[in-house]
């Protein structure tokens, strides 16, 4: 009995060990599995909080360009308007450039009106570009034509202005039309 005991010592032993041996191989396929799962997992997150952060930054940038967007309307909304009330100021300089300088009561109306106006402009962000005695500039003025001066201090500086230039909130809506010395 006793090699019988032993051959069935021996069997269980061998089955033990082939037991062990599967059990360790199936632990290994596990782990390894488990790490290729764990990276893909890994994967997706990293690209999941990549993706998540871009969107999140692209929102901020639309926000941002949304809001700056909505600000310049508010600010540059009534250009349009300002800008075509430009030439009513014209005819009045106009009216009163021709108009007799006596004790003209027309005339002292005329001149209030045409005061309160300028007024309302000014309190509305238009602003007159000054001309007199300045040095041109591309940026606010317009060179309507070139005047030969024997002058060296009024080259490159405004001799005469045709049409008065606009800024409203310093952005220019109407360049003025000057001479310039050459």
């Amino acid at each position: 009995m006793s090699t019988t005991n032993n051959k069935n010592e021996k069997k269980e032993q061998e089955e033990t060990m082939q037991t062990e041996a599967t059990v360790e191989q199936q632990g290994a396929e596990n782990q390894e599995c488990k790490t290729e799962e764990t990276v893909d997992w890994e994967k997706k997150f990293n690209d999941l909080n990549d993706s998540h952060l871009r969107l999140m930054a692209d929102f901020d940038n639309y926000r941002k360009k949304t809001l700056k967007e909505r600000a310049d309307l508010i600010k540059f909304g009534g250009e349009n308007i300002f800008k075509d009330m430009l030439p009513i100021i014209d005819d009045f300089e106009r009216a009163l450039a021709n108009m007799p300088d006596e004790d003209n009561p027309l005339k002292e109306g005329v001149e209030l009106i045409h005061s309160k106006f300028v007024n309302f402009l000014n309190q509305n962000g238009v602003k007159e570009i000054e001309t007199k005695d300045a040095v041109f500039d591309t940026d606010f003025h317009e060179a309507v034509t070139l005047f030969p001066t024997s002058d060296e201090s009024m080259k490159g500086k405004i001799i005469d202005c045709t049409q008065k230039g606009y800024t409203y909130h310093e952005k220019v809506i109407r360049f003025a039309k000057v001479v310039v010395g050459q």
